[in-house]
């Protein structure tokens, strides 16, 4: 072991001199044992990581439970990185040189770094003349590959899109992180991470501290991404955080990963650099519905660039804050997820790393599409086939069929309206890294933007035979509605009405106004003289 340890992978003769030399034949592990060895602590590391989240979100969970998890996750990471490491040794062959690569493609004027001559921005890059011609060939095999041949509908939608779209997405909200500033120096600072950052520094400068004392220090780290910015100033000016300069830091504010920018001369309309290509067909969906002469199933797509305002750009052309992406979205009947053209993939063969496999034997899975979906690996027939023909575009472009798999997500990752994903990753000299999202999402943006804008985002479908269904017929008190809810009295009319579409949806909302005079709806209360019902 001794020897191991000291000399990993290689296989030498030693002679140990003592009273009587003697020979030793040391057999160290080969890089295929080795990477064996990583597979099964990768998904130690998935299955510990999982487990800290979800420690994380309890708030029952005891705060030594909490950190022994993160203090095992550490190990498992740090074990998992000596591994590659020795790897590397064993196999110096698969080493790679990102440094010359790097002045390769520089010096070769593939990408420059934007506004050099000026010192440059980081996250921003320009491409040369052979990045231009290879990203064009690339979109021309894109379009006829996907566009052309699934007869979908292209679309090429703008950049700059209203905070009200945003808003109503999620994005405004989910984009944003609290920030401080170094009050002499300017530079900032995510603030819930400095927080985190101190109370980290201060159990560990005082690892006698009494239990009850530490308990609640990890009570206000665990906290950290929740507190408002005048929970979180206050928490910072308790716990003596102070900027670089030694100053104490600004107020918290709002800091969102959008690019932020006005409409029109008077400033009074906000608007973002899209985040994502996906809004614009969303809003568009009844226009693309008609444009397919109201038939169902089809798919729209487009391709364009997309903006984030990264506090940290970095791995090169990974991370940036302006990059091109290709986006299809395919609508369907969520009763029936088939696809006509499934049965021409199903034999492809495809890399899965589902997860069970992922928390269990770290190994991925070569198996037909046809298989995964039969299996119920993957839920439906629709999400294979776009997989398979996504993986069929990339073999098409030139990409090392060996480098590539499917990673599904965990259930701690995916939202909670989302039925299945999973994402085409690459490996590269940076690890696996994420190219291609594959998610049913079911109709949630389609929701959201529909109730928003009191705007029907829905299809129809023609029945071979007749079906009776059960309504509400409503009448409403216009007055007394306009008397109570004022601006909201249409938001009001509009959700009863979507629930009286069926009597089953409609029935406990009856139910409650007949016994107790009054019922809930989407936050509202509702009286029963502000509207009479008959069932039909």
């Amino acid at each position: 072991k001794k020897l191991r340890s000291m000399l990993p992978y290689l296989i030498k003769k030693y002679t140990i001199k003592s009273t009587q030399p003697k020979t030793f034949d040391v057999i160290m592990p080969s890089a295929d044992e080795l990477q064996d060895e990583i597979d099964a602590l990768n998904a130690q590391i998935t299955k510990q990581g999982s487990l800290v989240r979800e420690l994380k979100k309890q708030s029952s969970s005891n705060a030594e439970d909490i950190a022994s998890a993160v203090e095992q996750l550490k190990k498992l990471k740090i074990e998992a990185e000596t591994l590659r490491k020795q790897k590397e040794v064993a196999d110096p062959t698969k080493a790679f040189n990102r440094k010359v690569f790097d002045e390769l493609i520089l010096r070769k004027m593939f990408i420059v770094p934007s506004f050099e001559i000026h010192g440059g921005v980081k996250g921003l890059f320009d491409l040369g003349p052979p990045a231009c011609a290879l990203k064009a060939a690339m979109v021309d095999v894109w379009r006829k590959h996907f566009v052309l041949a699934e007869s979908m509908l292209e679309m090429e939608c703008t950049c700059l899109t209203p905070e009200v779209v945003l808003k109503t997405s999620g994005h405004v909200e989910r984009f944003t992180d609290l920030m401080v500033k170094d009050p002499v120096s300017g530079e900032c600072f995510r603030a819930d991470k400095l927080l985190e950052d101190v109370i980290d520094e201060l159990l560990e400068a005082n690892p006698d501290m009494p239990n009850e004392e530490r308990e609640e220090h990890l009570r206000v780290q665990r906290q950290a991404d929740a507190f408002s910015p005048a929970e979180l100033d206050e928490q910072l000016a308790k716990y003596g955080c102070k900027a670089p300069s030694g100053e104490p830091y600004g107020s918290s504010f709002p800091f969102n990963l959008m690019f932020k920018t006005s409409i029109g001369p008077e400033g009074t309309s906000v608007g973002y650099l899209r985040p994502e290509t996906a809004q614009g067909l969303f809003v568009n969906f009844r226009r693309l519905l008609d444009a397919n002469s109201q038939k169902m199933p089809f798919a729209a797509a487009q391709i364009g660039l997309g903006f984030r305002n990264e506090i940290a750009p970095r791995s090169g052309l990974l991370r940036v804050r302006e990059f091109c992406m290709g986006e299809i979205e395919h609508f369907v009947n969520p009763d029936d997820k088939s696809h006509p053209n499934f049965s021409s993939v199903a034999d492809k063969e495809l890399v899965l790393f589902g997860r069970d496999d992922q928390l269990g034997s770290g190994k991925t899975k070569t198996i037909s599409i046809g298989k995964a979906v039969a299996t119920g690996l993957v839920n439906n027939e629709t999400l294979g086939y776009f997989m398979a023909r996504t993986q069929l575009f990339m073999e098409r472009i030139g990409m090392d069929p060996a480098r590539l798999r499917f990673r599904q997500h965990l259930t701690t990752e995916m939202a909670h309206y989302a039925c299945d994903c999973w994402d085409l990753e690459i490996q590269s000299s940076y690890g696996w890294v994420e190219c291609v999202g594959h998610a049913d999402r079911a109709c949630y943006d389609l929701d959201v933007h529909g109730k928003a804008t009191k705007t029907p985002m829905v299809a129809t479908l023609k029945l071979d035979e007749a079906r009776e269904v059960e309504v509400a017929k409503l009448k409403f008190d216009r007055k007394a509605l306009g008397k109570t809810f004022k601006a909201d009295q249409r938001v009001v009319s509009g959700a009863l009405e979507t629930l009286a579409e069926n009597w089953t949806d409609f029935e406990p909302i009856a139910t409650a106004l007949e016994t107790e005079g009054k019922a809930t709806v989407d936050g509202f209360e509702i009286a029963k003289d502000m509207v009479s019902w008959t069932k039909t």
